[in-house]
């Protein structure tokens, strides 16, 4: 029976290359998708989630939620490009008295409550608020699984602190304190997953709407990388969560205890993760510490290739 998620996200090139596996994946059912700001402003968010449903058009159509009209004061555009998928623009449908994303979160539990997992590919704001609005909500969860943290590399935020957890430090803090089962995935081992041009040519399934759409937005994101980071080829970082949700046996992890720091001038998201903790007090976190990746590979092929 295919694994029932909910996902958050912030889309952003990597993070419409997950929601394309995700929806398309037959091992998960994607039960909704809800919109936060982060690698672009909120309304751009709620606006590129619709667009990535429609330009792929999967099996199944999740239900959609609207982003929480907030701004941070950090994105991530010089990567993603104007609008978030590569300064390429595609129609979409207005779509009027959509529900927000926290209410999302908490309808779909409450339908399946305990089958759903919580996949978040974006700062932490929408799952924070859903816990506000329905404290039983932890207990109803069957996972989060969450993009976010760094442990022995620097952030990509600033020097400490990696960006969803730097766009929302005291949302990341609450929920890591919330008592449901968290697998985190910190840079360690996202940034790890490299798609480079040489599988861009040799992307699966080249004829289908979803190879087609990956085709428009990922070489702005191969060039935006190169100029800024100097490394060629696109992170995807984001697709480590859907693989933690369809894939689980490929990651390692470790039960760590974890806090965020929220008020450092210069240590404001950074991950504290303490692996000896965890001996005094339970550990709060499965932090992944590894991932097999020619199984990762061998998945995004998978899937791409894979009928509709």
């Amino acid at each position: 029976m295919p694994r029932k998620i909910a996902i958050i996200a912030d889309p952003g090139i990597d993070t419409a290359f997950a929601l394309t596996l995700a929806l398309f994946d037959p091992e998960l059912e994607v039960l909704g998708i809800g919109a936060t700001a982060g690698n672009i402003g909120y309304e751009q968010a709620t606006r590129n989630v619709q667009i990535v449903v429609e330009q792929i058009d999967p099996p199944r159509w999740p239900r959609l939620g609207a982003a929480l009209p907030i701004d941070y004061d950090i994105d991530a555009t010089y990567l993603h490009g104007p609008g978030g998928l590569g300064g390429v623009e595609f129609p979409c449908a207005n779509l009027l008295n959509q529900i927000t994303s926290d209410r999302l979160l908490i309808d779909l539990i409450q339908l399946y409550p305990k089958e759903v997992t919580i996949v978040c590919l974006g700062p932490l704001t929408a799952v924070a608020s859903a816990l506000e609005r329905d404290p039983e909500l932890p207990f109803q969860v069957q996972q989060l699984i969450c993009m976010g943290g760094a442990w022995r590399v620097p952030g990509d935020a600033s020097a400490v602190a990696e960006f969803h957890f730097y766009c929302d430090p005291l949302a990341a803090r609450q929920v890591l304190k919330a008592g449901m089962p968290i697998t985190m995935i910190p840079l360690d081992a996202s940034r790890n997953l490299l798609f480079s041009p040489t599988d861009l040519h040799s992307l699966p399934g080249p004829g289908s709407r979803r190879s087609q759409f990956l085709q428009k937005i990922i070489p702005p994101g191969i060039g935006a990388t190169s100029s800024a980071l100097g490394i060629e080829g696109l992170h995807l970082n984001d697709v480590m969560g859907i693989l933690a949700a369809s894939k689980p046996e490929i990651l390692s992890s470790k039960p760590m205890v974890i806090d965020v720091e929220t008020r450092g001038e210069l240590t404001r998201g950074m991950s504290v993760i303490d692996p000896h903790r965890g001996k005094k007090e339970a550990p709060n976190v499965e932090l992944v510490v590894d991932v097999e990746m020619q199984a990762a590979r061998e998945y995004i092929s998978s899937v791409l290739g894979g009928r509709s």
